[in-house]
């Protein structure tokens, strides 16, 4: 036996997987397709934000939460409705308790920390049973997706300078080995070296064949979301047709490839069809890969129409019901919908998904962080604004239409888009109203962390003191897999019988974040990251 533990992915899940075995004296071997500079996979990328329940963060900007509120929203937005939920429902009560309890001690005695202002990701849609988060529960990480990293990357390392773990970068796995019925380690292919930068397409050139043996192998190899082909092949009916043309939010090599492996190996995948994509995507003007798409993580003022220029109904409001708004613009037979703002909202109502995109917090900024109290938008968004094909400005609405037409499948006309704008427009003038977004806006700046930084106050759209008018061509971002491989709660893969496989483990977004979908069909938000962190821990602490 060459080691314990074989790890296989570097992203989150295997960093966390690999520390906390190594912490348990395993020896470890941690394997991944690409090279040392993607240390950290997609969490790297990422916002950084972690699904907490009661927090002092939230208590502190008087939300009250409680583990029974969070559980009626968990359960309210999963709709676990298969036999093959069993696990995910397992593991979706453990990490409510998780997230209720030790989660935020256990990373803050690793050095981690967390932005002040907590954020409401996914508001849901207008049932108190039903999906979404009945308050904000989104907390940003000081630091971002790389602030979520590091004190994981920092415990691998230290344990490899220790000799407890092995980095073996450019080992791409081909095939699990099996002996007397149970996975006794990995065999695969040595790629040649290559120093693209971070996300980058890398060679595929083989120049070696390796095997690595030992008595356990943990699988954190992430989803399917940069192989759209297999998205397509998984999309379910019930959100409509797979879209022809969608932006990538995840480099190229997310491409599913080791779900395939283990599935061969006799492990049992469920939930394929449950999956986490975005409406709000935008063309990077500055890609990093290809098809390269960024996600705004927008505020609810923004007017959102569809191809055609229809209004979208209740409860399809910007960042309130991700799968549900989805689902309604596959009707439309458009690969593509619109916001309409202003330049007020935009600039408290935008900000960009990905660490690249926040250098204030990334970087732990405090002086450029400031500027997000002023008047201007961010730098990423005003970049943007000013190079993105997708965004149009224009002082007049007819040229704002115009340039939306410009750049869509569908003649909008003017008159009905100014319609429109100005039935809602009505709806300001007074504090109460039947429409059902400004309601929305104004008991959002109810919660002191909106109304400080992330909700404009509400005006007219074709106010001119307001402007310029800005719209914005948003494509469908292919993003996470919910469901994957079926773990009981420490971590083992289970075969099609349920049995467990001996010496398989899986973490990550490869198990559905966790007993292959502890999601079920809707996320809450933060809970990516979080499930990564979960798993990973769980594995970690068994394998071996």
């Amino acid at each position: 036996m060459d080691t314990d533990v074989i790890v296989v992915g570097a992203g989150l899940a295997g960093l966390v997987a690999a520390a906390e075995a190594a912490d348990r004296g395993k020896r470890v071997t941690l394997v991944d397709q690409e090279g040392e500079q993607s240390l950290g996979g997609q969490a790297w990328w990422s916002f950084g934000g972690l699904f907490l329940i009661d927090s002092l963060e939230q208590r502190r900007l008087g939300v009250k939460d409680s583990l029974e509120l969070a559980r009626q929203d968990w359960f309210g937005s999963a709709q676990f409705d298969r036999a093959e939920d069993r696990w995910p429902r397992a593991w979706a009560e453990a990490y409510l308790d998780f997230a209720a309890g030790e989660k935020r001690s256990w990373l803050r005695q690793m050095g981690h920390r967390f932005f002040p202002v907590v954020g409401w990701a996914e508001r849901g849609d207008g049932r108190a049973g039903g999906h979404g988060n009945s308050v904000p529960r989104f907390h940003i990480t000081w630091g971002t997706g790389p602030g979520v990293v590091e004190p994981f990357e920092r415990r691998v390392r230290a344990h490899a300078e220790a000799g407890r773990i092995t980095l073996r970068f450019r080992y791409r796995v081909d095939e699990l080995l099996t002996r007397d019925g149970a996975v006794a380690g990995v065999a695969g292919s040595v790629l040649a070296p290559d120093v693209a930068p971070r996300g980058r397409a890398t060679n595929r050139e083989i120049t070696g064949d390796f095997e690595v043996l030992g008595s356990a192998v943990i699988v954190t190899s992430g989803g399917i979301g940069g192989n759209h082909d297999l998205v397509r092949k998984a999309w379910p009916a019930r959100l409509g047709t797979p879209p022809a043309h969608m932006v990538s939010g995840v480099p190229a090599y997310v491409d599913g490839r080791m779900l395939g492996i283990t599935r061969e190996a006799g492990a049992s995948v469920v939930n394929a069809d449950r999956m986490w994509h975005y409406v709000e995507g935008i063309r990077n003007w500055d890609p990093v890969w290809e098809g390269h798409g960024i996600r705004i993580l927008p505020g609810p003022s923004s007017l959102w129409l569809d191809a055609t220029g229809t209004r979208l109904p209740a409860p399809y409001f910007p960042g309130f019901d991700t799968l549900g708004t989805l689902r309604h613009l596959r009707t439309t037979g458009y690969d593509y919908s619109w916001f309409v703002l202003t330049q007020k909202i935009i600039e408290k109502e935008f900000a960009l998904s990905g660490s690249e995109q926040n250098p204030d917090l990334t970087g732990r900024d405090v002086r450029l962080l400031a500027k997000r109290l002023g008047s201007d938008a961010p730098g990423p968004v005003e970049a943007f604004k000013q190079h993105g094909d997708d965004f149009v400005v224009a002082d007049t609405l007819e040229d704002l239409v115009a340039g939306m037409n410009a750049r869509g499948e569908v003649a909008l006309d003017p008159a009905a888009i100014r319609t429109t704008i100005e039935q809602r427009d009505r709806a300001i003038a007074n504090d109460f109203g039947k429409d059902a977004q400004v309601t929305a806006i104004r008991g959002a700046r109810k919660f002191l962390g909106d109304r400080l930084i992330r909700v404009a106050a509400p005006h007219r759209i074709l106010d001119p003191d307001a402007g310029p008018l800005i719209a914005v061509k948003l494509h469908i971002l292919a993003r996470k897999t919910l469901g994957g491989l079926e773990t009981d709660l420490s971590g083992r893969c289970l075969d099609a019988s349920g049995a467990v496989i001996e010496g398989l483990y899986a973490a990550g977004e490869a198990a559905g974040f966790g007993g292959g979908g502890m999601m079920g069909y809707n996320a809450l938000e933060g809970t990516f990251l979080g499930g990564c962190l979960f798993s990973g821990r769980a594995a970690g602490r068994q394998a071996g």
